[in-house]
């Protein structure tokens, strides 16, 4: 009799692994890169700046430090290489900074309707298999959209239609580094290499001007962060996302497939505001910060602003996906706790007038050809990649369906168990390796003095 007790509970106990032990190692995690990056940032908002004054300080002039100095740094340079000193996220302000964003932003001035068709010509293009076959049954929705975004940033950056081979390239690129942003893998350089030696051979056909004085090398390298790691990575995400919400709001679904941009537009800001796309982004502050009576920020400090907090504060009922927040009538956008691209004065989104616009197109033809479902977790950082379930619109829900949705949620709660190890064993290594190679220290002690701000 007892024996059968000690077998019904270590029965339960491993019955419900999935539920409590995921968030405990997720703790430990945490714990263990803060022992390992130190104590050194100050959180936004937090005791020292409320969620009032996030603003103000994210537009500080003096809050326009972005690598320089910051442990953090090492980190993100390590898993961004290679070439993380091109991208220009990372690169200080100077001239330097000024031409590579002057490149970005000509690269990126399409007009409207040209890259509203091209992203609805990429994205049907995926929605179908290699025989032009419509897609069904479950699929990981970061997935499913990273090769029409490949092809989308090729034919910006090449002015002509991606060849598979390229479009292999950049998807294997983008999937490694977001799955080692992730922690869920290690980094393969060889992928990451393979995509700049390309670049640097297809240079000549850039149909853009690229920045002045810097090598071939350093080109390719500056359009491998710029357009073939972020946005291929952050639009694939951004897409997923409302995909992910969409399958989990049927009546949210039904709404937006009527055809009402406006509502469509709606139901992106939501999923921007409930799953933003940057968690932590850190400055690293050039000057005092002034906070009144007498108190500052001091030059040198590490500031993270924490976006999820930030777009919790304020909204009632925060957790809940509700897309009518941003119906007309309510309090405008700009006065809300909602910055998804960013905030002007400090390094915004390039992309950030034309990415809602790309994404409202690439959601109305995923709507167009399908129903979603999925019982899967949704979470900010997506580490399940988004598992979804497409049928074709108008296509019977065979008897299968539920089993196949029950199957779903088994399969990620246990999934989830495994990964949240896999990144504690894998996070801790690449923490204690990034800290080990001091990438971005060692870029910044090998500059001249005059050099550092160009």
């Amino acid at each position: 009799m007892l024996t059968a007790l000690w077998a019904a509970a270590a029965a339960l106990v491993v019955i419900s692994l999935p539920r409590w032990l995921p968030g405990r190692v997720v703790a430990v995690r945490g714990w263990v890169f803060t022992r390992i990056n130190g104590d050194e940032s100050i959180p936004v908002p937090g005791d020292l700046v409320g969620v009032d004054r996030f603003r103000e300080v994210y537009s500080h002039p003096a809050a326009s430090g972005r690598s320089r100095g910051a442990a953090l740094s090492d980190l993100f340079w390590y898993w961004l290489s290679p070439g993380p000193e091109m991208h220009q996220e990372h690169l200080e302000e100077g001239e330097r900074y000024d031409a590579v964003a002057l490149a970005t932003r000509r690269i990126l001035s399409v007009p409207r309707a040209r890259a509203e068709e091209l992203t609805r010509r990429c994205v049907t293009r995926t929605l179908r298999d290699g025989q032009g076959r419509e897609r069904r049954g479950v699929v990981r929705l970061r997935d499913l959209m990273m090769p029409a975004w490949a092809e989308f940033s090729y034919e910006l950056v090449f002015g002509e239609e991606c060849p598979p081979y390229a479009r292999d390239l950049i998807v294997g690129n983008a999937d490694d580094v977001v799955t080692a942003l992730k922690c869920c893998g290690l980094r393969h350089m060889d992928r990451r290499d393979r995509l700049t030696a390309y670049l640097v051979e297809s240079l000549p056909r850039v149909r853009q001007e690229l920045p002045p004085g810097l090598t071939d090398r350093e080109q390719a390298l500056y359009l491998q962060g710029a357009f073939f790691n972020t946005a291929v990575v952050q639009m694939s995400e951004a897409t997923a996302h409302v995909l992910m919400a969409l399958a989990q709001h049927p009546e949210v679904q039904d709404r937006a497939r009527g055809g009402d941009d406006r509502y469509l537009d709606q139901v992106i800001s939501e999923t921007l505001r409930v799953y933003p796309l940057f968690g932590i982004a850190h400055r690293v502050t050039t000057g005092d910060i002034p906070l009144g009576e007498g108190s500052a920020i001091p030059a040198g400090s590490v500031l993270c602003f924490d976006y999820p907090s930030f777009h919790r504060a304020g909204f009632p009922d925060p957790e809940r996906f509700d897309p009518e927040r941003f119906a007309p009538g309510h309090a405008p956008v700009r006065e809300l706790n909602h910055i998804p691209f960013g905030m002007p004065a400090n390094r915004p989104c390039p992309a950030w007038r034309l990415a809602p616009l790309m994404m409202r197109v690439a959601v109305r033809e995923t709507l167009r050809a399908y129903r979603l479902d999925s019982t899967a977790a949704h979470t900010r950082s997506l580490p399940n990649r988004g598992p979804c379930l497409l049928t074709p619109l108008g296509a019977p829900r065979g008897p299968g369906h539920r089993l196949t949705l029950l199957f779903m949620r088994f399969r990620d709660d246990w999934e989830n168990l495994w990964r949240s190890l896999v990144q504690l064993v894998l996070g801790t290594y690449m923490v204690w390796d990034a800290r080990r190679l001091r990438l971005c220290e060692r870029h910044f002690a090998d500059l001249p003095g005059d050099a550092i701000r160009s």
